[in-house]
C-alpha cells in the first residue's frame, strides 16, 4: 500500500506553557516555527497542515472546524497529484471532524477514524458539546478503530452503535537487551498529569525506604505535576531516590527504559498502555493500574502485573515481590518480550490495519 501523512500541527502555545512566562512562551514557538512543511519518516512523505483554534480546555470540541479549511486544502492538493482512495483519521476531533467536512464538499470516499482515547478522555469536562462533535464523526466513518477493548466500550457509550468498530492494538519494538542501572530502578514514561498517578509510585518507594534501600525511581516525561510530585518526594524522605529527566526524544527516553527495572504506571484512566508495551518490549516487567486498556496487554500473555490504581500498599507489595526475586524478574522480563512479540508488533497492527482497508475497498 502507497501512504502519504497529513500531520495536523497548531502553532499556538497551550495556555499551559503561557502561564510559565513569556521564556517559555518563546521556546515553545521557536519549536513551533521549526516544524517543516514536508518531511519523510521511515520513508513516508509526512506534509504538515497548520491550523489555528481556541484553547484547548476553551473550545477543543470545535477543533474540528477551525481545522477543516486547512484539511481542505491539503487534502485537495494532494489528490491533484496523488489521487487516494482511503482516508484514515487519527482521533475524531479535530482530525475526523475535519475529514468529513470536506467530504461533505467532495464526496464520499472510505473513512477509517482511530480512537486513541483523548476522544474519551475530553468527554467529562463538557459531556453533551463532546458527545456530539465526536459522535458525529464516528457516524460518517465506514469503520472505527478502538485501541483496546476499554476503548472500544468506551466508544459505544459515547457514540452508541456503529457499523462496524475494530480492536487493533499499537505496536512496538523490541530492540536489543541493554545493560541494567546498578540499583534496581523503577521507571515510568509519560506525561506528569494527575490521571497517570506517578505519585503512588513515589509513595509505594516511600514504604520500602527500610526493605528497599537501594531502590531508585526515575520519571521520564514532563506536565504540570512535577512540582507536586518533587515537593511529595521532599516531603516523605526520597527525593534522592527519584530523578526527574524531563520530557526525551523518542529514542533516548527507550534507552532511559531499557536500562531499568520495571516499568510503573499504575494509571487511573488509560486507554491502551503502549508505554507499558515498549517497556515490556526493552526487557522490562510492567505494573499497571487495573481496570484500564492495559487489560489487553495483560489477557494477551505474562510481563505485566495489574494493581488497583491509587493502592500504594498494593503497588509498593508487588515492586517488593519483583525486585527481590531476581530469578522471577528475569523470567518476567523475558515473557514481556516474548508477549510483546506475539500480539504487539507493528506488523500485526500493519497487517490488521491494511486487512481492514482492503475489506473497505472491495
Amino acid at each position: 500500500m502507497d501512504v502519504r501523512v497529513l500531520a495536523l500541527h497548531r502553532p499556538v502555545p497551550p495556555l499551559g506553557v503561557l502561564r510559565r512566562g513569556l521564556a517559555a512562551g518563546r521556546d515553545w514557538w521557536r519549536a513551533a516555527r521549526a516544524v517543516p512543511r514536508e518531511t519523510l519518516l521511515d520513508g513516508i512523505p509526512v506534509r504538515y497542515v497548520r491550523f489555528v483554534a481556541p484553547p484547548r480546555p476553551l473550545a477543543y470540541e470545535t477543533w474540528g472546524r477551525w481545522a477543516a479549511p486547512a484539511v481542505r486544502r491539503a487534502l485537495d492538493d494532494l489528490e491533484r497529484e496523488w489521487p487516494f482512495d482511503l482516508v484514515h483519521a487519527h482521533y475524531a476531533v479535530p482530525a475526523g471532524a475535519a475529514v468529513v467536512r470536506w467530504m461533505d464538499r467532495r464526496g464520499r470516499l472510505p473513512l477509517v477514524v482511530s480512537v486513541h482515547g483523548g476522544d474519551l478522555s475530553f468527554h467529562a469536562r463538557r459531556p453533551g458539546a463532546w458527545a456530539e462533535a465526536v459522535g458525529t464523526a464516528l457516524r460518517a466513518a465506514d469503520a472505527v478503530i478502538a485501541n483496546s477493548e476499554v476503548t472500544r466500550r468506551g466508544i459505544a457509550e459515547l457514540a452508541g452503535p456503529l457499523p462496524r468498530v475494530e480492536t487493533i492494538h499499537l505496536g512496538a519494538d523490541l530492540p536489543a537487551p541493554a545493560a541494567k542501572r546498578a540499583h534496581p530502578t523503577l521507571v515510568t514514561v509519560g506525561h506528569l498529569i494527575a490521571r497517570k498517578n506517578q505519585g503512588v509510585v513515589i509513595r509505594a518507594l516511600a514504604a520500602l525506604r527500610g526493605r528497599r534501600p537501594d531502590l531508585r525511581y526515575l520519571v521520564i516525561g514532563d506536565g504540570p505535576e512535577r512540582a507536586s510530585l518533587a515537593e511529595l518526594a521532599e516531603r516523605l524522605g526520597v527525593a534522592g531516590r527519584v530523578e526527574f529527566l524531563g520530557a526525551l526524544p523518542h529514542q533516548r527516553a527507550m534507552r532511559e527504559t531499557a536500562r531499568c527495572h520495571v516499568h510503573v504506571l499504575a494509571s487511573r484512566d488509560e486507554p491502551f498502555g503502549v508505554a507499558h508495551i515498549e517497556a515490556m518490549g526493552a526487557g522490562l516487567v510492567a505494573i499497571a493500574g487495573a481496570g484500564t486498556g492495559a487489560e489487553d496487554i495483560a489477557g494477551a500473555g505474562e510481563g505485566i502485573v495489574l494493581v488497583p490504581p491509587g493502592d500504594d500498599t498494593v503497588l509498593a507489595r508487588e515492586i517488593d515481590r519483583l525486585v527481590g526475586d531476581e530469578g522471577e524478574l528475569r523470567r518476567l522480563a523475558e515473557a514481556a518480550r516474548a508477549t510483546v512479540a506475539a500480539h504487539f508488533s507493528w506488523e500485526r497492527n500493519g497487517e490488521r490495519t491494511a486487512a481492514l482497508y482492503r475489506d473497505l475497498l472491495k
